[in-house]
């Protein structure tokens, strides 16, 4: 009876959750939440005022905030007065605490890999950790943070989990020319690098959006919704419900260009 008794209570212990690991995780999400921003355009004279774009996260001094390039604005109304901005989510559940905006200016843009760096006014945030992204395995779990269709739900990051389930060209060969577009045409010539397909689901507005250590809190790769699409999808008439990030080694180089 004694014997019976033990190996029940060993084998719900081993059907309990890792509260240990869930909780080393909440840690970390908080430390990286402080760090993660909206992007998107301010006009004071429009309804409503901050028009969202996209996730970014500070990185370097604090004052610099990574994200994909596609989340930029093109062209900025010059003539309402149309800026870069970011908005800073409120610290507290409090839905008193109103989150915050701050003018932004472009620094530093990689075409090639989509990302770029926009510099905020005034204090920085809390910089994440570039981490190398060479060390990244397949299966290797990870979070990522940000704000899955901001528009509508508003300016709350929400973080995903999941894990790494492939390492991928960015661009490859196809077997017919009218799989080829101008796109995939150039990311071939100018050279393919690698991505990661994660086993996780990003939505609109997580463009930009840091991809983490769980551990550690170090980004691993930016989520893009956008360009990484259209060239390894460009063979289907429908992106698929995969999602991408571009490895953090690709932002480590474009940090290396801003003084």
């Amino acid at each position: 009876m004694l014997r019976w008794l033990a190996s029940a209570t060993l084998l719900t212990a081993s059907l309990l959750p890792a509260t240990g690991a869930y909780a080393d995780n909440s840690l970390t999400i908080e430390r990286v939440k402080a760090s993660v921003v909206a992007i998107g355009t301010f006009e004071r004279t429009r309804t409503p005022q901050f028009q969202f774009l996209g996730t970014g996260f500070a990185v370097g001094d604090g004052t610099l905030i990574a994200t994909n390039a596609h989340v930029l604005p093109k062209v900025l109304d010059a003539a309402h007065q149309e800026i870069l901005a970011i908005l800073v989510p409120g610290q507290t559940r409090d839905s008193g605490d109103q989150a915050q905006g701050r003018e932004a200016k472009q620094m530093a843009v990689d075409a090639e890999s989509d990302l770029a760096l926009i510099k905020v006014q005034g204090a920085g945030f809390p910089p994440l950790k570039v981490g190398d992204s060479d060390r990244v395995k397949e299966g290797q779990e990870i979070l990522f943070t940000g704000f899955p269709i901001g528009a509508v739900l508003g300016p709350f990051p929400a973080t995903h989990r999941g894990m790494v389930s492939a390492i991928t060209p960015i661009a490859i060969a196809q077997p017919r020319a009218s799989n080829l577009d101008a796109q995939l045409i150039r990311r071939l010539a100018s050279g393919a690098f690698a991505v990661f397909q994660l086993d996780a689901t990003a939505y609109p507005g997580n463009s930009g959006s840091p991809v983490y250590d769980p551990a550690t809190g170090e980004v691993l790769a930016v989520i893009n919704m956008v360009f990484v699409k259209g060239t390894k999808e460009t063979a289907l008439t429908a992106p698929s419900g995969i999602t991408y990030a571009v490895p953090a080694n690709r932002l480590q180089s474009l940090l290396k260009t801003t003084p």
